[in-house]
């Protein structure tokens, strides 16, 4: 963890509610990560790629002790070198692509394709046969094809069209942990899988950390300079408004008018600051940290009325400042070239997400939760429903 970060860690659980979350964040997080290696590859940062790496082995490390805990250490040991494959051929392909080799481009297509085939038998074995291979091996395909997607368009300049395959690719395999989950754990153990809160937690999760990533992307793009902010900074406002249209499912659209309001402030002040620290503008920084507290406070009343007082104005305010705290530290290392240590503060804000989404799946309760489909608002709550 990076020094100063003070994110304590969720307690160890094995509760099958627990694993499908995980399951869900870890997939998720796999794609932002193995996007961003792919895309920083083709920009010729090696620094940066070589860190975006680390957290991709970190990842990796995270997802086989979770499959350790549903299967046991013999069929961790199995998806592990998988895993870990799948990675190092995303690797290549982003390689093929910054040297405009077809050749090898196509070889590393091809190996992927391979891949493919073997994971989804993997995922399937597992399943005992609840998750039949003409399941699987679509989404896995799937998954693919949206990284790789996302990479041939950024390659091309085309930054638009590869933040939302940035965004699909997040959202599908997000949403294939809980496909994944109902057919790898025992059906005993999935029922809990329906209950509201659940969903509503696990909802909550996926968009908060969709927010997180996508504002650590735009705050990189604003540090930098990059052609792709003004993408970016669409992605970030197509969240937002994913997060309101909850917001006015769970309770009405005056609530998501004026939660859309706080929740803007606070992703142009975040923005705000990138910019003011890559300028070195002391004063537009402090201006911007001064908006993101006013934020804290309002948002925090907001949502401890929505929540009937069960959470308190001062456990949201902070809560949400040490969100705000962690993003603001990630764009100072990113400005600073400290890379690593700015992935390293990205992993934890990631995590710190749906810590936030437990706490307010909970106090929301289940009478609001039950007000929330089991489709979804744009991109399927529990888009694999039809599938698993």
């Amino acid at each position: 963890m990076v020094a100063g970060a003070e994110v304590k860690a969720a307690p160890d659980s094995t509760s099958p509610a627990d694993l499908a979350v995980d399951f869900e964040a870890l997939l998720g997080q796999h794609s932002v990560l193995a996007s961003n290696m792919m895309r920083s590859r083709f920009r010729g940062d090696d620094d940066f790629v070589q860190a975006a790496n680390a957290s991709l082995g970190r990842n990796t490390d995270d997802m086989t002790g979770l499959v350790g805990k549903l299967f046991g250490d013999a069929t961790a040991a199995k998806f592990r070198p998988l895993w870990s494959e799948h990675v190092v051929m995303l690797f290549a392909y982003a390689g093929a692509l910054a040297d405009h080799d077809d050749t090898a481009k196509a070889k590393a297509l091809a190996e992927l394709t391979e891949y493919e085939t073997r994971l989804a038998q993997f995922f399937s074995g597992a399943s005992q046969g609840r998750l039949p291979m003409a399941t699987a091996l679509p989404l896995v395909v799937t998954h693919i094809e949206h990284l790789t997607g996302q990479a041939d368009a950024y390659a091309a300049g085309d930054y638009t069209k590869a933040d939302e395959l940035f965004r699909m690719g997040f959202q599908h395999t997000y949403d294939l942990g809980l496909g994944l989950a109902k057919a790898l754990l025992p059906p005993s153990d999935t029922a809990v899988l329906d209950e509201p809160v659940w969903r509503l937690r696990s909802q909550l999760g996926k968009l908060l950390a969709e927010h997180a990533v996508l504002i650590e992307d735009t705050t990189r793009a604003a540090v930098t300079r990059t052609p792709d902010f003004t993408a970016s900074g669409q992605s970030m406002n197509a969240n937002t408004s994913d997060i309101a249209a909850a917001v006015d499912t769970l309770f009405n659209a005056a609530a998501a008018k004026q939660f859309q309001q706080l929740w803007g402030t606070h992703v142009e002040a975040l923005v705000a600051y990138a910019a003011a620290t890559a300028a070195k503008d002391t004063a537009k920084q402090q201006m911007a940290r001064d908006t993101l507290t006013k934020f804290q406070k309002d948002l925090a009343k907001f949502l401890s009325a929505a929540t009937n007082g069960r959470a308190t104005p001062a456990a949201l305010e902070a809560a949400l400042g040490e969100h705000d705290r962690m993003l603001m530290q990630h764009a100072d290392l990113y400005a600073a070239k400290n890379y690593q240590s700015a992935h390293d503060i990205a992993y934890e804000t990631y995590d710190h997400m749906f810590h936030l989404a437990r706490t307010l799946a909970d106090a929301f309760g289940s009478t609001v939760a039950a007000k929330l489909p089991k489709g979804g608002a744009a991109t399927g709550f529990g888009g694999l429903a039809g599938h698993v």
